[in-house]
């Protein structure tokens, strides 16, 4: 059974500001290692550390690192690819697919195999995100740009196949017909909260019918914004998962 409209899933997530702080300063550090460090031995401990680190801004630097002139960091970075599961990796190891090193060539087939099973798995769900609206007004486009990547991430570990910003109604039951799934569009919005933190909230909508389906709300404070919405953006659609029983 559906849970009821304005369920506030949790009301207050609750993290030290060092382990949030941590998210964001553990990616620039190892970005900086594989980008300029000067061990191919350390490059590639960095990329695999970001292949870890589940952070959608570890794309960037980890496709840089298959153009180093060690084929040891290059193959490290095309398994960190395979591992980091961003789809958008397929474009930069595509890429290189005339790579010469042959261990770093293998690295490179076996991510792009994994990111191309990813990419054809049957959906789970259909869900079009309707951007995020700043409600604080202070908050920098680019923390904003950050948080609606780390949703998209979010939903498609957890099986979404992402709709396109404009989508006719027609087009988009097509693509429900055709999976066997239900449709979702999310309206997220980031609001100060009184004890200095953040509120992100999601209303969930039938897609395409738009009959409004219930929201859920987090909370976190204690860091710097860009550090909190990172730790909730992933986890407003974890939330919203288990509310409107994504999984069944």
């Amino acid at each position: 059974m559906r849970r009821p409209f304005s369920l506030i899933a949790l009301f207050l997530l609750s993290l030290p500001g060092a382990v949030l702080a941590q998210v964001d300063s553990r990616t620039a550090s190892l970005s900086k290692q594989l980008g300029k460090g000067t061990d191919p031995k350390q490059r590639s401990q960095a990329a695999l550390g970001l292949g870890a680190s589940d952070d959608p801004e570890a794309l960037k630097p980890l496709c840089d690192g298959l153009k180093d002139s060690s084929e040891q960091v290059r193959a490290a970075s095309a398994q960190a690819l395979g591992k980091l599961k961003e789809l958008a990796g397929l474009e930069c190891l595509k890429a290189r697919k005339s790579e010469t090193d042959a261990a770093a060539r293998t690295a490179i087939q076996t991510s792009l195999q994994v990111l191309q099973d990813l990419k054809a798995r049957a959906p789970k769900l259909y869900v079009q995100l309707g951007g995020v609206k700043d409600k604080t007004g202070q908050l920098r486009p680019e923390v904003v740009k950050v948080t609606e990547a780390r949703m998209r991430r979010k939903l498609t570990q957890v099986g979404a196949l992402l709709a396109p910003a404009k989508e006719s109604k027609a087009a988009a039951q097509g693509v429900l017909r055709k999976h066997g799934i239900h449709g979702y569009r999310l309206q997220t919005e980031i609001h100060p909260t009184e004890s200095g933190g953040l509120k992100v909230k999601v209303v969930c909508i039938g897609y395409p019918d738009q009959a409004l389906l219930g929201d859920v709300e987090v909370q976190a404070s204690g860091a710097k914004p860009e550090e909190l919405l990172k730790v909730l953006a992933p986890r407003i659609i974890e939330d919203a998962a288990d509310t409107f029983e994504w999984d069944t």
